[in-house]
């Protein structure tokens, strides 16, 4: 697929800002690997430009970093430029918040790596939503075992014994709200049930 030039130009730079980020930190290849958990021939080949950077690459690295995923990329900054989305690392995974206020229900984008894949359920106080954006994701709930694929969605008190990985070898992208007192997504409108007018 080809992209727009000035899409282009910012793809093209990602590897040499990532390569001057490094060294101007004084971090090897190899330790910017077992940070991050991204091998070293990866790492390599992104800053050489023959590797195309992908979102599940440059978090882990902006994090390593400790900057914003914009200095990553340097692209030219559209909206709001006070809200920055700051990754971070929980246990395996990197997670997004996207609720930037306090409250009841938080949001966030989670990406989990294929490494993941071993169930160990786990219960807290709470109510959790997830939405699958792309990849296969593993749902282990109490006694059911289920893969969700793009579009699809569960919800689920977690008080019951949960867990979620990949299915594939594919990382898992999705999208979760989460109430830590057990608060429910309320729907104001839903689609009208179809009726059969036919007969």
């Amino acid at each position: 697929m080809e992209h727009a030039p000035e899409i282009a130009d910012v793809l093209s730079g990602v590897g040499p800002r990532l390569r001057r980020l490094r060294l101007r930190r004084d971090i090897t290849l190899t330790e910017l690997a077992e940070t991050t958990g991204i091998s070293k021939s990866t790492l390599s080949r992104l800053e050489s430009g023959q590797r195309r950077p992908s979102l599940e690459l440059l978090l882990p690295i902006a994090q390593a970093h400790q900057v914003p995923l914009d200095e990553l990329v340097g692209a030219p900054e559209v909206g709001d430029p006070r809200v920055r989305l700051s990754p971070r690392r929980v246990r395996d995974q990197v997670v997004v918040p996207l609720t930037r206020a306090p409250g009841p229900l938080q949001a966030y984008k989670m990406i989990v790596p294929p490494s993941r894949r071993e169930p160990d359920p786990r219960t807290h106080e709470g109510y959790e939503w997830l939405y699958v954006l792309s990849g296969r994701l593993r749902l282990v709930l109490a006694d059911h075992d289920v893969v969700l694929g793009p579009g699809e969605a569960a919800e689920f008190d977690t008080r019951l014994p949960h867990w979620f990985g990949c299915a594939s070898d594919e990382p898992v992208e999705l999208l979760s709200l989460f109430g830590r007192q057990g608060e429910r997504m309320h729907v104001r409108a839903r689609p009208r049930a179809r009726t059969d007018r036919e007969g």
